[in-house]
């Protein structure tokens, strides 16, 4: 857990949770005030810098942020829980992604203009002012690098408010910036004093659907616009011809259990035609032999580490029956850290929690179909609609499967992270699975169109229309 003693959150490491790993300052209502403020003068001189200097600036926090990565990976691994390799990948990925957004900026936010027989039109791209970003704790630094980069290019400000379960590493990271970034800590309180502030002129949220509904009452109170993602329940489907072997599988299983299952986009409901149930549950136990060892998240070998907090190791046991199928090696002591052992529930009711919420935990369950249009109303039900993946030995067969799922996005023959292209872009059709930050739309998502318009008939020159402002339609 975290708590707040005498004006500071101090963060637990959750594989020992009598470490305390560090404390920040919690924010009031009016250290927040003065930030946003703050902020809101700072970005009116950012934005008056070129384009291209505010670039050098981001290429230098790149570059901060990549030399000092193993320090940063072994905080956020004692903060996090997460195994250190992955704690490197997401920095990594952090730090490519804001390269990513240097390389591309200069077209992305470029005026266009265009002046012909109709007339001439300039549209802008323009920064909103001070952009408040409300981050999660399971993959901190990445969703924050999301919001930050691209609205920093732009010519914002942004003021970053992370999960009081993963304050620390992005703090130091926000530190490494020169530019118009600050990071106010807190909770409810904190969040609500930032997302309604009046000077705050566009809220970047990624968080579960009760933060989402609150953070979008605050801002639709004062109108400002949102930018959200809100989970996901990922089904992946196997379809009949689909093998059952390799590295497939090993693929399968880490795209359930990375960061002990707590991933919006983990594949979290598994299909398999009813007849091949038992041919599949032996295959996946095998994989989870090859690819699966839980403990502390510092030690060699160890590919899962516990979950956040005491509330989830009690949430994660909840979901567990007697008969589910436990995998992988277990090297680790539930007593002293947030351990829980990861868990193949088989053949649940469809109707169960486990089945039908997104479980957020080491625990997933797999259930056999009897057809393709049983399994698609299967994987479509529910408000969760970010991600899915769908398994074949055709290529085309499951492409086809593909365009009927009610997914933002959907791979292929594996559901991992790993080979993802920043040129692919994340969405969600479902109101629960919103998500528009990766690639291109994640950069527009950080201006306003601007609109300078000359009508050819009004120029200087022109003859003017007949029959005057009547002529013309209104708006």
């Amino acid at each position: 857990m975290s708590s707040v003693m005498s004006g500071f959150i101090e963060r637990e490491n959750p594989a020992l949770f009598s470490e305390i790993v560090g404390s920040v300052a919690a924010a009031s209502p009016e250290a927040v005030d003065k930030v946003v403020r703050w902020a809101d003068a700072e970005q009116r001189i950012w934005a008056t810098r070129p384009l291209p200097d505010r670039l050098v600036a981001l290429t230098r926090a790149s570059a901060a942020i990549e030399n000092a990565i193993e320090d940063l990976a072994e905080l956020l691994a004692r903060e996090s829980g997460k195994v250190l390799g992955d704690c490197r990948g997401e920095i990594g990925f952090a730090v490519r992604y804001l390269r990513w957004v240097v390389e591309h900026a200069t077209m992305a936010y470029a005026d266009r203009e265009v002046d012909d027989e109709l007339g001439r039109i300039v549209e802008q791209r323009r920064p909103f002012g001070v952009v408040a970003a409300i981050t999660p704790w399971n993959a901190p630094i990445i969703l924050s690098m999301l919001k930050i980069a691209p609205a920093l290019a732009a010519g914002n400000a942004i003021v970053v408010k992370p999960s009081p379960l993963a304050p620390l590493t992005i703090d130091r990271i926000a530190g490494l910036f020169d530019a118009p970034i600050r990071v106010v800590h807190g909770g409810t309180e904190t969040g609500a004093a930032l997302v309604g502030h009046e000077l705050v002129r566009k809220v970047a949220f990624t968080g579960g659907a009760a933060g989402g509904r609150a953070v979008a009452a605050l801002a639709g109170d004062r109108l400002t616009p949102t930018v959200m993602e809100l989970g996901g329940n990922d089904p992946a489907v196997f379809l009949d011809d689909a093998p059952f072997a390799g590295d497939a599988m090993d693929r399968l299983v880490m795209a359930s259990f990375a960061t002990s299952g707590q991933v919006c986009m983990a594949a979290k409901r598994l299909y398999v035609p009813l007849a091949r149930l038992d041919e599949f549950v032996s295959a996946y136990r095998s994989a989870a032999g090859r690819v699966l060892k839980t403990g502390h998240p510092l030690s060699a070998g160890v590919t899962m580490g516990p979950v956040i907090s005491a509330a989830a190791q009690r949430a994660a046991r909840a979901l567990i029956p007697p008969d589910a199928v436990l995998l992988g090696a277990f090297d680790a002591d539930p007593s002293t850290g947030y351990f829980v052992h990861p868990a193949l529930v088989v053949a649940p009711d469809p109707s169960s929690p486990v089945v039908v919420e997104e479980q957020f935990a080491p625990v997933v369950p797999v259930l056999g179909y009897e057809s393709e249009e049983q399994v698609l109303t299967w994987a479509n039900a529910g408000d969760l609609g970010l991600g899915a993946s769908v398994w074949s030995a055709d290529e085309e067969r499951a492409f086809a499967f593909a365009r009927r799922f009610e997914a933002g996005f959907t791979f292929v023959n594996t559901h991992n992270r790993t080979g993802m292209s920043l040129r692919a872009p994340f969405g969600g059709v479902k109101r629960s699975g919103w998500g528009r930050e990766y690639a291109g739309e994640g950069l527009a998502e950080y201006v306003q169109t601007c609109v300078i318009h000359a009508p050819a008939a009004f120029r200087p020159g022109a003859v003017a229309p007949s029959g005057g402002p009547s002529a013309y339609p209104p708006g």
